[in-house]
């Protein structure tokens, strides 16, 4: 099935919710070698991912993020994660409409220009 751009961004956008991306963040973060957690931690400035599992405490106990020696108590990752994708789709939708419309621009040239007649053909002959 081939969808326009409009509807595939638009329809897209819509299906990644924020319960969605809260599970796929939860299961990409546990299939993650804790080398690759602990660059995260360091380059977002956070520690952990959420509160909900009983692992988090672990988790935060060997947190090397900056923000830990600064504060008491570091930003969750997993809220930082949330707000960056959030961001990254808008940007994205707005790339897919603005593809979307000159898509739209596109088909309404075809149409205004492909039934035009010939001016070099005869206009007695039957075309």
């Amino acid at each position: 099935m081939v969808c326009g751009g409009f509807a595939c961004s638009k329809n897209a956008l819509c299906a990644l919710n924020v319960v969605y991306m809260t599970d796929v963040i939860n299961a990409s973060w546990w299939v993650m070698s804790n080398k690759t957690r602990d660059e995260l931690e360091r380059s977002f400035d956070c520690c952990g991912l959420f509160n909900l599992t009983t692992m988090y405490q672990q988790d935060y106990a060997f947190c090397t993020a900056v923000c830990k020696s600064r504060r008491p108590t570091c930003q969750m990752c997993g809220e930082k994660f949330l707000k960056h994708s959030d961001e990254a789709l808008k940007i994205l939708g707005g790339v897919g409409l603005f593809f979307s419309f000159t898509e739209i621009l596109g088909v309404w040239l075809a149409m205004r220009f492909r039934n035009q007649k010939d001016p070099r053909a005869n206009p007695s002959a039957f075309l």
